[in-house]
């Protein structure tokens, strides 16, 4: 699958420099993983010691978020950029696919339209989280633990259930080819089987754990990585083929930055896929003088979203629009 992205805009960046950013690194990928799951194991264990007290209540929700944030690695995996190794690539897509709750053949396919078609309504792109009309329900019950339940029929793991017992959903109608559809409802059985084995370990030793380790993250673990992916698109112009007015780049804080594995750099991914997202603040640097003005911080990218998306709760064709620098002279 290649994206064509030959009619969109894209900044000017010099051949050689841009040759050594596409560059993937097998260190780097197994240095980032090995850091992340080390860190999730390690407050999954405080969690388990401290299991029966309130103590436990938040090292399950520093579990969970971190868990959670395995999207990045399936991010990038499904990009095959975190690694040189296509074997280690596809092997860290199949395990983070799961904790993330993305059946990976769905969503190999939906993040190939997602990039060719960015904040599209025809096509429709099924990776905008927050469409218009505005749902400010919605739109708040990701940052809530366990608020994903409220509205179950909207949540990935419902998708994947009707995935498993045949149904064929409008993403699955719209971006997968018919060949490829048994493999995704093959791969949504997986994940189902392993949801019922974990439940059912957890009725036969009367325990939580099990399911509060590898079932529930995502109902009660996406308050941070909601926080982060809610700043790509939201609020932004739709239907338009220049990443830096669809598109929104935030800096975060060198933790954040690398739970989210520098993603936050979302103009910047758009524009060149290609550029694996440890290369992707050195890209950052070379191209920021083209890019409309980063936001510092969360907060100040959510003071842009929040307005953004009351005035869209009345009006549906009101965007938050970016200032662009004036081309450069060639």
């Amino acid at each position: 699958m290649k994206v064509d992205l030959d009619k969109w805009y894209r900044p000017k960046v010099d051949k050689e420099e841009f040759r050594k950013l596409c560059e993937k690194s097998d260190w780097a990928g197994f240095k980032h993983v090995f850091i992340y799951f080390s860190v999730l194991i390690f407050f999954g264990y405080l969690a388990y010691y401290t299991w029966g007290t309130w103590w436990s209540l938040l090292f399950f929700l520093i579990y969970g978020n971190i868990y959670a944030c395995s999207d990045s690695i399936w991010h990038e995996t499904g990009h095959k950029t975190a690694f040189k190794s296509k074997f280690w690539n596809n092997f860290f897509y199949q395990i983070s696919s799961y904790m993330d709750n993305f059946e990976p053949v769905r969503w190999r396919w939906s993040h190939f339209k997602h990039h060719g078609y960015t904040a599209y309504d025809d096509p429709h792109d099924f990776e905008i989280a927050i469409r218009k009309p505005t749902d400010l329900f919605l739109f708040f019950s990701h940052f809530i633990p366990f608020a994903p339940l409220l509205t179950f029929h909207k949540t990935l793991q419902f998708e994947t259930m009707k995935h498993a017992v045949g149904v064929t959903t409008p993403v699955m109608e719209q971006c997968i080819p018919e060949k490829e559809r048994s493999k995704c409802r093959n791969s949504a059985r997986i994940h189902v089987g392993i949801w019922l084995i974990v439940i059912f370990i957890s009725i036969i030793y009367q325990t939580w754990l099990p399911v509060l380790y590898l079932v529930l993250p995502g109902f009660y673990g996406k308050t941070l990585v909601a926080s982060f992916g809610l700043t790509q698109h939201t609020g932004l112009q739709e239907n338009i083929k220049d990443h830096r007015y669809s598109t929104r780049t935030v800096y975060l804080n060198p933790v954040f930055s690398f739970l989210y594995w520098h993603m936050e750099y979302h103009i910047e991914h758009h524009m060149f896929p290609t550029v694996p997202s440890y290369n992707l603040d050195k890209l950052h640097h070379h191209i920021k003088d083209q890019l409309p003005r980063t936001n510092d911080g969360l907060i100040d990218a959510y003071k842009e979203i929040l307005p953004a998306l009351m005035k869209q709760k009345e009006d549906s064709a009101y965007f938050f629009k970016k200032e662009v620098p004036e081309p450069q002279n060639a």
